[in-house]
Parts: C-alpha cells; sequence; structure tokens
C-alpha cells in the first residue's frame, strides 16, 4: 500500500496522528498529487479544523482542478458552517467532475431546502432516491419536500414505503400525521401517525404539539 492507502486505512480506524503522518508523506513524495490533499483535508474535517481543511482542499483544486472530491469536501465545509449557497455551487462542480453516487445530489437537494426553495430541492433528491432506492435518509428528505410543495399523493407513498421498511422510523410517522392532517379529513389517521413518532421518541415535542392541537379541536 501506498501513503495515502495506509493513511485512508488508520483514518478509518480512527490512528488520527497516524493517518496525519501518513498523508502528510503522501504529500511530500508527491506534491503534485491532489489527492493527499483531499485526504488530509478530511481527517482535519474529522478533528473540526475547518480553516487548515479549507485550506487544503483548495491546495487539492490549485494542484488539479478536476479533483471531485476536493469540491465534495469543501463543499460539505461549507453547509456545516450553513453557506448554503457557496456549498451548492462546489457540488455541482464535484457532478461536473463526475463524482458518484447518491450522496452529492442529496446534499445539493439539502442546500436548496436549506434555502427554502424546495422547487430546486425536488430534482436533486428525486435523482438521489432513484440511485439510492434503500437510503431512507435520502427517501424522507424526498417525502418532505414533495409535501413542501403540495404533492401529497407522491409524499404520501414515499412515508408509506419508508414506514413499511422502518416501522420505528419517528420522524416519518410525524410527517405523515402531518399530511394526514393538512391535506385530508382522515383526523384519526392524522392522530394514530403523530402518537406513534412521539411513542418512538418521547422527546419529540413538536409531534406531541400538533396531535394536542388536533386533539382540542375536536373534543
Amino acid at each position: 500500500m501506498d501513503f495515502n492507502e495506509q493513511g485512508i486505512l488508520a483514518f478509518q480506524e480512527k490512528r488520527y496522528e497516524d493517518a496525519a503522518q501518513l498523508f502528510t508523506q503522501a504529500i511530500e513524495s508527491e506534491p503534485e498529487n491532489a489527492i493527499g490533499y483531499v485526504n488530509f483535508g478530511n481527517l482535519l474535517a474529522v478533528l473540526d479544523d475547518t480553516e487548515r481543511a479549507e485550506r487544503f482542499f483548495q491546495k487539492a483544486i490549485t494542484v488539479d482542478e478536476t479533483t471531485a472530491t476536493a469540491y465534495y469536501g469543501l463543499a460539505n465545509l461549507y453547509y456545516n458552517a450553513e453557506r448554503y449557497a457557496e456549498a451548492v455551487k462546489l457540488y455541482e462542480m464535484a457532478v461536473q467532475h463526475n463524482i458518484q453516487g447518491a450522496d452529492v445530489y442529496y446534499m445539493m437537494g439539502k442546500c436548496f431546502e436549506k434555502l427554502e426553495n424546495p422547487k430546486l430541492a425536488l430534482p436533486y433528491l428525486q435523482r438521489a432516491a432513484e440511485l439510492a432506492p434503500e437510503d431512507m435518509q435520502i427517501r424522507l428528505a424526498y417525502s418532505i419536500v414533495l409535501c413542501a410543495l403540495e404533492m401529497f399523493d407522491e409524499g404520501k407513498k414515499e412515508l408509506d414505503f419508508i414506514i413499511e421498511q422502518d416501522w420505528n422510523n419517528a420522524d416519518a410517522h410525524y410527517n405523515l400525521g402531518v399530511l394526514y392532517a393538512v391535506s385530508t379529513e382522515k383526523t384519526e389517521d392524522a392522530m394514530y401517525h403523530l402518537k406513534q413518532a412521539f411513542t418512538l421518541q418521547p422527546e419529540y415535542d413538536q409531534a406531541r404539539y400538533i396531535y394536542d392541537m388536533i386533539a382540542q379541536r375536536f373534543n
């Protein structure tokens, strides 16, 4: 294994000091290889050293502007810093440079959701759900945006599927309860799923609040 491969193994085993040394050796031995900078950036990001992580990702892009993982790593830093408009541009660059998988589309969708633009979020979350149909977190995010756009039939299908796969998903129960409350007259179904949410997750105050509000209205 080369230094990068050894460093990734140490990183995965949470031997962070060893990983740092190995990534340093990788950079020193191949200073024109962007991957060493990306790996060190990822390590620093996990250690919450965001300023240095940002510099390493930027260095990777300077060394090789086609390094998709550098754009992705930098985008994640900006997303976590609530710099969503900047993050989405970097995710787009990662896609342009052929990053693979559903996560990048999911993160782009989440950026637009945070920017309160569900219409732009929708196609990215839909694409993420197509690429990773078994990922319930992605399916849940997709369903929430569908409901935000009042596409309730499609949203219900997604939420029903999530609950079918994972009955203990409190967020899915909550969102299905809200869907019934706002888009149908099925009050009992709404209350049932809201109750499931705060039964599964007792600190789910919002579910309990809406449940109590509906109960008061019909008592």
